[in-house]
């Protein structure tokens, strides 16, 4: 039987990657993302090897995440495997000094956005007593930094949620996942510094950071790994980092 995986924020970085290595392995696709120029690239590049289709909406939206999941065509509806990977860094600021609305794009996103999406989702795997649900954090939710306050809660947050989730779930035989990556070259940081593509790249120099195709390789393991195993958490850094903000360059 062909499964179906639902990726948020497919459109770029690890959730693009996880679509291709995915798709690799012969798994449908749902690509959500807000940028639907992206995802139809996307979807055009993956429909020689499966079957794909799009969901254009923003996670931090919840009548939009129900909407979309929820209309669905019945032959996507049976989701077994979803990459709740959507989420954003706003700033980079001391807690006294932190934008309010940057902080409420994180929450909105990284926590709310999380658990729409997977509400919208889960009622069905419980009905059908299976699926997998990843969730992706981050060594920010494994350590607070300074003038990260925020964006480390929300992580907190994933982290917290994802081992709820597995309490609750795993009765009904749907494994959890949860994912927390180092430093990976993406559009992050730019995202983070509100398109200072220059201060972006400094986060990434002398050391060889994670490449999105490194946390694909994971996600992909995780879900195909055989019924009797379960990945509950696991941790990826670049080989030159110890602990979310020692990396040791050179």
């Amino acid at each position: 039987m062909t499964l179906i995986a639902l990726i948020t924020g497919a459109s770029s970085g690890i959730g693009k990657a996880t679509a291709q290595a995915l798709a690799a392995a012969g798994i449908n696709l749902i690509l959500c993302g807000r940028r639907q120029d992206r995802l139809d690239a996307l979807a055009q590049e993956l429909d020689e090897q499966v079957k794909t289709t799009t969901l254009t909406f923003d996670v931090r939206d919840r009548a939009a995440v129900a909407n979309a999941i929820g209309g669905l065509p019945a032959v996507w509806q049976k989701i077994d495997i979803l990459i709740n990977n959507a989420g954003n860094a706003h700033g980079l600021a001391a807690m006294q000094d932190g934008d309010l609305d940057d902080w409420d794009a994180m929450m909105d996103g990284n926590v709310k956005g999380l658990l729409y999406v997977s509400k919208a989702v889960i009622p069905n795997m419980v009905a059908r007593q299976t699926g997998h649900i990843v969730n992706i954090s981050s060594t920010a939710g494994k350590q607070t930094y300074a003038n990260g306050v925020v964006y480390c809660a929300s992580k907190k947050a994933v982290e917290a949620i994802s081992e709820g989730m597995r309490l609750d779930l795993t009765q009904h035989g749907i494994k959890v996942t949860n994912v927390a990556p180092g430093a990976v070259e993406t559009e992050f940081s730019v995202v983070r510094f509100k398109g200072d593509e220059d201060r972006a790249a400094k986060m990434y120099e002398g050391f060889d950071p994670l490449r999105p195709e490194d946390i694909a390789d994971v996600i992909l393991y995780v879900v195909t790994a055989p019924a009797r195993v379960s990945i509950a958490d696991i941790t990826i850094m670049a080989a030159a980092q110890a602990a979310a903000t020692t990396i040791y360059r050179k």
